[in-house]
This record gives C-alpha cells, structure tokens and sequence, in this order.
C-alpha cells in the first residue's frame, strides 16, 4: 500500500483537502457500522484514518476538530423493551503499537500536569463478548440491559436471571444502588458444543463464540437462553450511591467480595513498560484461555484522576484498549460491486471467495476507492490476502501476483452511477486537486441516495420513527408513498384521503395493527430533541457529536438555520460557527452549503411544518455556568487547558476560542493579552482561575 505523505511535507491546502476526505470517509464508515450493520473495513484501518486525522489537526488547527464520530454499539433492537442507562455506557479508544501506548500514558500526564511522580494503572484482558449493565438495589438483582447505543439498550433481565455466575443476590453489604457492568461471554468448547447441537438439530450455526453469545442472551424466550452455557466477567461501573473504592483495582476487589465474576488476569502497572509487558504475556496465553479476547485494556486506577481525565466525545480520557494485530487469510477476488451511500459516494466492495480469517468465515472486503484499487492493482480473479481486527468485513492487504490469471485485466472503476445511470466524477478544485471519491451527480433524483438518506433520517440515533426500518422504507419509496423526510409525516393524512384506491393496510405484510402502530409511531416523533433533529438531517461532517455541540450552542433549530444560512467565508456568521469548539472551517462549510441550498430550504420548510426542534438538554443546568459561553485566556496554574476545558462543558457552559459580543466571561490567567483587551472593550465579566474554581464550587 502507498504511505500516505508525511504530514510535516504537507502544504496547508493539501492538508485541507486530505482532512476532507477522511472525515466523509469516517463518517461513510460509522454509518454503514451504526446504521446498517454492514461494515466494510477493520478497526485497526478505522483507527487508522481516525489518527491520521488527529495528526492531521494537530499539525494544522485551523482545520479545527471535526472528528465527530466514534462508535458506541447497535441501536437496540425493536424485540425488547427499551432501558435508559442512567450513565451512558461509552466505548474505548483502540491503539495497537507500542508507542501508542506509551503515547497515552504520557497523554494522561500531561492532561493532569503531572510530569513525574507515581501513577498506576489497572490491565485487564478485553473480551470478546457482550457488553451489559446489570442493575442492583439493596443488593437485589432488579434489572439487566445491554449497551445498546450506548444511551439507550435493551432490556434483557429474565435472560440475565438465568446465567449462574450472575448471582439474583450481592454478598455482604453492597452499597444501596449498584449497577455493574461487564462482558457476557462463551467458552469455546461450549461454543463448539453449541454449535454441534445446533447443527444435529437443522437449525442456525454461529460464526463465532461472541455472536453465540449475543444471540443466546437475545432470545425472546428466557427458557432457550438458560440452555446455553453463557458466562460473565464483571469489570466496570453505572450508577451506584456510594462508591465503595477509591481505586478501579479496588473496585475489582469490591465486585468480588460481592459475589460477582471478576477476570483474574486484571493487574496494577506502573509504566508503559510494565502494561505493554502484560499484554505480551496475555498474548502469549490467548490460545489457552479457554474464550476469546481482542486485546488489553488499561486504565488510570485512581477513580479521582479518573473523574479528572473526564471524556472526550464517547471515549474516556483516561482508559484505552490495546488490540491484538490483524489476523490473515488468502483467497480468490471473484468480483468488485460498487455501493452508492447518502451523500451520492461510489465505494467499491471486493465479493470474495468465502473464507475463514481468525474463526470468522468472511466473503466482503473493503477496497476504499478508485484509487486504492489502482494503488494495489486489483483485479477481478486475483489471489488476495485479507485481514480482519476485531468482527468486522476485512481489507485486502495485498494481491498475489505470482497466482494472477494469464487473461486478467486492470479494474475499470465505473463513470456512471449503478444505481440511477448518471455521470460519477470525482471533484477537482481551484488548484487542480482531484477528491478521492466519486460521486454520483444524480442528486435528488438518485433512488440510492434518496433512500439512504432517508434511512439516516429514521435510525435510531437521528429521529428513531419505529417501524421505518431499511425493508419498509424502501417499499414506501419504490411505491412512490415517500420520497422526502417530510412525506413520512404527511403519510398517514394522504392514506386517509377519501375516494384512495390503495391503502397501506392493503399490501402485503401490513394490516390495522400495523399500520396503526406505524402512524403512532410517526405521530410521536413530530416532537424530537434539537441533536438528534440536527443529526437526521445528514449535513456533510455533522455526526452525532457535531450535533450536540450545533444544538447546545444555538439552543433552537430556527437560531442555527438563520446563522448557518448566512454563513458566507469571511462573513460574522462564518465566524461564530468556526468559534464553536470542536467546529472546524470544514463542518461550517458543510453547514453553509447545506442551509443555502435551494432545495433544501424549501424541504426544510415543509418539513418544520410537521416537526417541532425541542431544545436540547445541558449537560448540567444547575450549575452556575450552565448556558454561559466561556473564554479561558492566559497561563493556567491550577488546571491545565484541557482539563478546564473538559470542565466547564461539563457543567453545561459553551467553551469558545476567541471573545466576542456572544461571550458572557473569560478567565484569564498570567500573560492573558489581546483576549483580555477584547473584552475589556465589550464590558465582559473577567474572572481569575481561583474566581472560576471557586465560582463552580471547586475553590479550595
């Protein structure tokens, strides 16, 4: 494969165009991932192009930090009844070098000012199961949920009730509200059994232990989950009263004594070397241990820096995951299908010979683009290796070239569009610069595309109409019943009108019950929070992240529709969107193009006919800064940047980069200068650091 070029050869233009397409890449990914279950890369080349665009913004922060998405899990199922974490259940970053690690612990140093001195962490071997959150009060076992979408999982307590090492009862005195979490696994000699008897019977063999244990603990009958031989290995923390540890390693110990599973390979380090020792020595054991595991998980053990570390976006500061390298496999390449996504993009899937890499049978592998394919020289009817990292469809590493066919032939990428017929190019801009996708000019007229995007707009983590799935909404657009997100609320008043020919509730595989439960189901999200509304709409660069942030800054849709609609470059609109931390020139870009858009507008008018924005939650709205836009200037001593930074989101105030007339305080430091001029000038409230501590009721 090409290296990439190194990021200090890079111009400034060139790192623009680059940190564009990578961020539609990312976001192109996430959603086949989140949304369709269907991805068609590795974690570890995910992670990769999540760190090429990190490295990318830090080597140029005007490009601003637009790296909105990172994977939590599924949306819930419809089969179960849904449960509310009452603490979100987030996911890991992933690294998967040496120095990667040794990277994050000095992260983490330099995060809490913390040069030299002791500093421990716990390692744990990660598994490859299924995450759930198992919910006591007053020691006794009263729900159980899977992680869901990280927000929102299903409920899954008879199934759990039936596991043996999950006991109904916490030994000694647990505190009064406790929910733990951890991973429900499968052994793989009952995974191996399983399967036998799944086999002998007609019925479904599992591709691995991880989906046989998520399958078993999915059943809709209790009965059939208590057959199969699922374990439990407890390791993390919801909602509990009062924390009986002040370490992560002894809040293992506290799950022990409980009664609960704990993985007797989880161990105290106290440098990078000593973690990156465990992970070899784990690695080493993996063919042993009796049940899968993808990697090591370390985290900062003392639960008070923990709270310090905070998060970024979905991921923790202070915890991150070391994955197992990739693992490989050869076959054939019978064929190359170009797939059409939302925003119009040509993305190229290799149909493999089927094959199995690391225990998972796999035909799917991903080829990026037109010019990945060029780069390996890719064709029809090679010998290809493939790898995978993690349970995801794989990438072609390289072609076999000694085994390629006498008759082959270099891949033609196709100039127009499979799905609709028009011209796929790929854009060229000012400075001759060619965009790595091509896309479909189709537009609106493009059923792909259409009906992607209205897929985005229904999913669980945008306005989650149920009974819109992928199968119904493509049977609505094919009849021709909707075309538009705004024809989903004005479905059921056209199915009504008198004298209609054909009703909903005559087609195939619908009737009342259904159809009334589709129109209940419409009729209660015309009322959606302000993020997720935002997120439905499918903005280029705006994922769930991005959202939040949109909808926290301008409190309602129609004060973010007026600003981005007259965000021209260099304009006062432009400026406040690029001041919003963590959006960049890219995401108002995207923003502008999106609201000045004619035919957008006027879909968005009918749309907001039928949907009412409802302002989204602060993140604390009892705190003294809650709703307040703050600028922090100057050298802090208390707090590094980031840390306040980190803070102050978390009590609900709006962090900007620069003062404006928008800005209600700065906490300005030693050596603060234009900043603290510029507000001077506006008759801005400056505070100091001790003020600010002190303010959020954290002075000492």
């Amino acid at each position: 494969m090409t290296q990439p070029t190194p990021i200090d050869q890079l111009t400034a233009r060139q790192a623009r165009v680059e940190h564009k397409r990578l961020i539609e890449e990312i976001e192109a990914h996430d959603i086949r991932y989140h949304q369709e279950d269907a991805p068609i890369i590795s974690d570890a080349d995910y992670d990769a192009l999540r760190q090429r665009v990190e490295a990318l913004e830090a080597a140029f922060p005007e490009l601003g930090g637009t790296l909105f998405a990172t994977r939590v899990g599924a949306a819930p199922s419809e089969k179960f009844a849904k449960v509310r974490h009452a603490v979100p259940m987030l996911s890991l970053g992933n690294v998967f070098a040496d120095e990667d690690v040794e990277e994050f612990v000095a992260r983490v140093r330099r995060f809490l000012g913390l040069a030299e001195g002791p500093l421990a962490f716990t390692a744990e071997p990660k598994i490859d199961g299924l995450s759930c959150s198992i919910r006591y009060v007053r020691g006794e076992l009263v729900q159980a949920a899977t992680r869901g979408d990280g927000f929102e999982g299903e409920d899954v307590t008879a199934n759990v009730r039936t596991i043996a090492e999950i006991p109904h009862k916490l030994h000694g005195a647990p505190p009064e509200i406790f929910e733990v979490r951890g991973e429900i696994y499968m052994r793989h000699v009952d995974f191996a059994t399983l399967n036998e008897r799944q086999m002998a019977a007609g019925e479904k063999v599992f591709a691995n232990p991880r989906n046989a244990a998520a399958g078993s603990l999915r059943q809709l009958d209790s009965t059939i989950t208590a057959r199969r031989p699922l374990h439990f290995f407890a390791y993390a923390w919801g909602e509990v009263s009062e924390m009986p540890a002040t370490t992560q390693h002894g809040m293992i110990g506290a799950f022990k004594s409980f009664g609960l599973p704990v993985n007797p390979r989880t161990v105290q380090c106290h440098s990078a070397k000593d973690m990156i020792a465990h992970y070899r020595a784990i690695e080493a054991q993996r063919a042993q241990l009796g049940y899968d595991i993808d990697g090591v998980v370390y985290k900062v053990d003392d639960l008070a820096l923990q709270a310090r570390l905070g998060f970024v976006s979905r991921s923790p500061r202070w915890a991150v995951a070391h994955k197992f390298p990739a693992q490989q496999a050869t076959t054939i390449l019978r064929d190359i299908e170009i797939q059409v996504g939302r925003t119009g993009a040509l993305t190229p899937v290799a149909k493999l010979e089927p094959v199995t890499v690391g225990g998972v049978v796999v035909s799917n592998a991903t080829l990026h683009n037109e010019d990945e394919i060029a780069r390996k020289d890719v064709r029809i009817g090679d010998t290809v290796v493939v790898q995978r990292a993690g349970d995801v469809i794989p990438q072609i590493v390289r072609v076999v070239e000694e085994k390629r066919p006498a008759q082959s032939h270099a891949y033609a990428f196709p100039e127009t569009c499979p799905a609709c017929g028009s011209l796929a190019v790929r854009e060229i801009d000012d400075k001759g610069e060619v965009d790595a996708v091509r896309r479909c000019t189709g537009g609106l007229i493009c059923p792909a595309q259409a009906v992607e995007r209205l897929r985005h707009f229904c999913s669980r983590n945008a306005m989650d109409i149920e009974g819109l799935g992928d199968k119904q909404i493509e049977f609505f657009f094919e009849k021709g019943l909707i075309k538009t997100p705004a024809d989903i609320f004005t479905l059921q008043q056209r199915d009504e009108e008198p004298g209609r020919m054909q009703r909903i509730r005559n087609f195939e595989g619908f009737g009342e019950t259904s159809v009334r439960n589709l129109f209940a189901a419409i009729e209660a999200r015309r009322s959606v929070a302000l993020n997720r509304f935002i997120f439905a709409l499918g903005i280029r660069h705006v994922g769930e992240t991005n959202a939040r942030r949109l909808a926290r800054h301008f409190g309602s849709f129609e004060a973010l529709r007026k600003v981005c609609a007259a965000a021209a470059p260099d304009s006062e609109a432009r400026a406040e969107l690029n001041n919003i931390s963590g959006i960049g020139d890219v995401v108002a870009e995207g923003l502008a193009d999106f609201f000045i858009e004619p035919h957008n507008e006027a879909e968005l008018d009918r749309l907001m006919r039928e949907v009412t924005p409802e302002p989204m939650e602060a993140v604390k709205t009892d705190s003294p800064v809650a709703g307040k836009t703050v600028v922090f200037t100057g050298a802090l001593e208390k707090l590094t940047r980031d840390e306040a930074k980190a803070q102050a989101e978390r009590l609900g105030a709006k962090v900007a980069g620069s003062v404006s007339k928008k800005t209600d305080l700065v906490v300005a430091g030693p050596g603060a200068g234009s900043k603290l001029t510029k507000a001077a000038e506006l008759g801005i409230e400056v505070i100091s650091e001790d003020d600010w501590l002190a303010r959020i009721g954290e002075g000492g």
